[in-house]
């Protein structure tokens, strides 16, 4: 069946400017990494993208490596975007990163030279079937790379007009005012920054999301609901069918002071009249400089019960400290990385997103 978008999407959803830039995203956007490879059938898929864009969410965030297996996200967005978006292209945000493992040798592993930058657009736009993307991040820094080869390649993609704009990934409050500056340098603006950010994760504040403002650059937040500890789903224990259970890394971020943490925010939750998940989604949105954050879906359901959180989207004072009370419990969820090299995402899975 052909397929016709929801003639009021977009009076469904709010917009913000990332940074200094002209480009609108939307409040939520949607990732597509964990659902969107060989786990999903092809037919779920479609219907979370198209339930999606008559919501009014235009942008879908992709990398080169989501799936599984490695670009299968990417080419089944490809094979959607064919068949029921490609009349509404100018309509979509699509974004797309690359930096990590990808394919064999030196230059398709986890690297941010402009070999691997260059040559793995080149390749998910053939995925994807398209001329250009809208975004294109630098997925995390590289050590073993200099930042000015990295940034040269971002300038270098939107000189070819294989991108609109670049964003970077992962990276620190440091690096990420020296990666603007070489772009600035290039005539190139650093557009967007993607970190991930969370109740249970509160690492950029204290200095991301000052320097991100001050250079112009939008934050769009990933793993909002980390790694889905901010769902009801954890309460009690892990689920046997969870993402805790199937991955070691995951299931190693909980315990008794996390668990206890969850309980108190979804009191909270509930005398907001929210779920857990919808609170928290909210919550990433207060701080002004937060441009987007990025959900992911299993289901239509999911996606659905993520939006609902923009139908209350204010808290009060009242409320707002509470959670600080809450979270100032865990000194740690306000502990920023040190990613003034890179080597701490070689170090830990978690942020391999």
């Amino acid at each position: 069946m052909s397929y016709a978008p929801n003639p009021a999407r977009y009076d469904q959803m709010a917009y913000s400017r990332s940074g200094n830039s002209g480009l609108r995203l939307p409040k939520i956007s949607l990732g597509l990494w964990q659902n969107f490879g060989e786990i999903n059938a092809l037919s779920e898929q479609r219907a979370i993208l198209r339930t999606a864009f008559d919501h009014g969410v235009n942008h879908f965030d992709l990398a080169n490596n989501y799936g599984p297996p490695f670009g299968a996200a990417e080419s089944n967005f490809g094979t959607l975007l064919a068949s029921d978006f490609k009349s509404h292209r100018d309509e979509l945000i699509i974004s797309t990163k690359a930096g990590w493992d990808m394919w064999a040798g030196p230059h398709g592993g986890m690297t941010g030279s402009k070999k691997h930058l260059i040559a793995s657009l080149d390749q998910s736009l053939q995925r994807m079937g398209l001329d250009y993307v809208d975004i294109f991040y630098s997925h995390r820094p590289d050590p073993f790379t200099p930042l000015e080869e990295t940034m040269g390649a971002l300038a270098q993609i939107v000189k070819q007009g294989k991108a609109l704009y670049v964003g970077i990934s992962n990276y620190g409050a440091e690096l990420t005012s020296k990666a603007s500056a070489i772009l600035a340098a290039q005539g190139v603006p650093l557009t967007i920054s993607q970190p991930n950010y969370s109740l249970l994760d509160r690492w950029i504040e204290p200095e991301l999301l000052a320097v991100n403002a001050r250079h112009g650059i939008g934050t769009i937040t990933f793993s909002p609901l980390q790694q889905g500890f901010l769902t009801d789903k954890y309460l009690i224990n892990i689920p046997k069918d969870s993402r805790a259970a199937r991955l070691d890394w995951v299931r190693a971020g909980m315990n008794d002071t996390v668990r206890e943490t969850i309980h108190q925010l979804n009191a909270l939750a509930k005398q907001r009249g929210q779920s857990l998940a919808q609170m928290a989604l909210a919550w990433t949105l207060v701080d002004a400089r937060v441009t987007s954050t990025l959900v992911g879906a299993r289901t239509v359901q999911q996606l659905q019960d993520s939006l609902s959180c923009l139908k209350q989207p204010d808290f009060s004072v009242e409320e707002l400290s509470a959670l600080d009370r809450i979270t100032q419990r865990n000194p740690a969820i306000f502990n920023a990385p040190d990613k003034s090299t890179g080597q701490d995402l070689i170090d830990n899975p978690t942020f391999r997103t």
